[in-house]
């Protein structure tokens, strides 16, 4: 359920120029939101500038979708430019100020904030934007649904993949421009604040609670996440021998005994992955159970987050658990810089699905390829995973020839080199940005293979490859 109001006046309207603006003004502003570095989602992030730091202080009132956001960027300028661009998206603007100094020009328009310094900022510039904003959080709508600041039942649920960032910061929404965070939440006493990071401290007020949090490992805008409810925080893995990643979970106290049982196989995981893929990349991780039925389980920096129908022991049920997991590695420290990538994610997580069957003894890897691949054989093949338009990004078939990309790769190579492949991919980007090309690049020099030629077929030509086999022994 979202709910909305219009914003009071104060800021420049929406569409509407700031008083004796001038004709060159707008020109400019074309130009710089023209600067959007990704076709998939065009009016969306800029590459002029990028953000090292998020640190947001946010009020909000849960009975009345109330929010008054403080968001304060520490950023870098790229190029040089006449106005800053920042995506935001229903919230009113109220006071901004650059390096200290109030901002007399800024402008909101087109689900966009333009903020216009006294003299260009210069390449290599660094500058601070300190933004007081308000209004009535509601996720952005678009191709792929509702996505952002969304009302729960009783509570509140962020799912920012992939432009819903804005509908709760200012911010520049783009997976290459990955930040550090400071996320401090103050809501009503009976509510969990749950954020990205490690919680820092809790404090009382009245009837007020403020929870702050410190997402240190850089991380892109689509990943940030607020998490609201009644929630009970569970440890899942209390017993964890030294040196394993803690575990908790934020759930509604009704639920607990079904998300303990659920999650109960988590740790295994867990181990799972970290011997697959290396080391577990952030301090810790935590499930979040929102009361209310959710379509798809959402994956954030550090985070998930499930719905109660998610909390079953059937193979659907866990394989969504593992598979968001596993988008800790594959889509959180290792993020695509440009979403036409997407299967870098969604191939790598539903594979790790795959390497989790085996290990649970549910189903071998090699069986959950082979009817993937038949149900591909029988289905439309017009799409070039590589490359799947941003209409098809999140379709079936790039989650599933993804991981067929990645089986063909290691029924090529063989264990020992297409795991030590998957180590090195982990550590070099870690906490970084990634490309199909850097992928291949990696293969190519861990394997010793042709992984252009190999990996082609899969990834940018619609006609699906015939059934990956083992590399004959000699």
């Amino acid at each position: 359920m979202s709910t909305s109001a219009p914003s009071s006046s104060g800021a420049p309207a929406a569409g509407r120029t700031t008083a004796g603006e001038p004709a060159s003004e707008l020109a400019r502003e074309a130009t710089v939101v023209a600067s959007s570095p990704d076709p998939y989602l065009p009016g969306h992030g800029t590459n002029a500038y990028r953000v090292t730091r998020y640190e947001l202080d946010l009020d909000y009132r849960v009975s009345t979708n109330r929010l008054a956001g403080h968001a304060v960027l520490h950023a870098v300028a790229q190029h040089p430019t006449s106005a800053i661009v920042l995506d935001l998206t229903g919230l009113r603007v109220t006071k901004i100020q650059l390096d200290g100094r109030r901002v007399r020009r800024f402008n909101q328009r087109d689900e966009r904030l333009l903020v216009y310094p006294d003299g260009p900022l210069l390449a290599g510039e660094d500058f601070i934007l300190d933004i007081r904003y308000e209004g009535y959080p509601a996720p952005r709508r678009g191709v792929w649904g509702d996505v952002g600041w969304e009302e729960l039942s009783d509570g509140v649920l962020v799912a920012g993949q992939p432009n819903g960032a804005a509908s709760w910061f200012p911010c520049n929404d783009h997976p290459r421009d990955k930040a550090s965070y400071r996320i401090t939440v103050t809501t009503e006493a009976n509510y969990r604040a749950v954020c990205n990071g490690v919680l820092l401290s809790r404090t009382t007020r009245a009837s007020r609670e403020t929870w702050v949090y410190e997402q240190a490992e850089p991380m892109a805008t689509y990943l940030a996440t607020v998490q609201i409810g009644r929630y009970e925080l569970l440890t899942l893995n209390a017993e964890r021998p030294s040196g394993h990643v803690p575990q908790y979970a934020a759930v509604p106290a009704s639920l607990a005994a079904a998300a303990q049982t659920a999650l109960a196989r988590q740790p295994g995981m867990m181990r799972t992955f970290t011997n697959c893929f290396g080391p577990y990349p952030f301090p810790e991780y935590t499930v979040v159970v929102a009361g209310d039925v959710l379509e798809i389980p959402l994956e954030a920096q550090t985070l998930a987050i499930l719905g109660p129908n998610h909390l079953r022991q059937d193979w659907d049920s866990q394989r969504l658990i593992a598979h968001e997991l596993a988008h800790q590695w594959f889509g959180n420290s290792l993020t695509t810089a440009t979403w036409k990538d997407i299967w870098l994610h969604e191939g790598f997580a539903c594979y790790a699905e795959w390497l989790w069957s085996e290990e649970s003894g549910a189903m071998t890897v090699a069986h959950r390829a082979r009817a993937a691949w038949r149900r591909l054989a029988a289905s439309a093949q017009d799409l070039l995973v590589g490359d799947p338009g941003p209409e098809l990004m999140f379709d079936d078939r790039v989650y599933k020839r993804g991981a067929l990309t990645l089986h063909a790769l290691r029924e090529r190579c063989g264990d020992l080199a297409f795991f030590a492949l998957l180590h090195d991919w982990t550590d070099r980007f870690r906490h970084g940005t990634v490309t199909t090309a850097d992928f291949i690049l990696a293969a190519a020099h861990t394997t010793g293979l042709d992984a252009e030629a190999l990996l082609h077929p899969w990834l940018y030509e619609e006609a699906l490859p015939p059934f990956p086999q083992p590399a004959p022994k000699f």
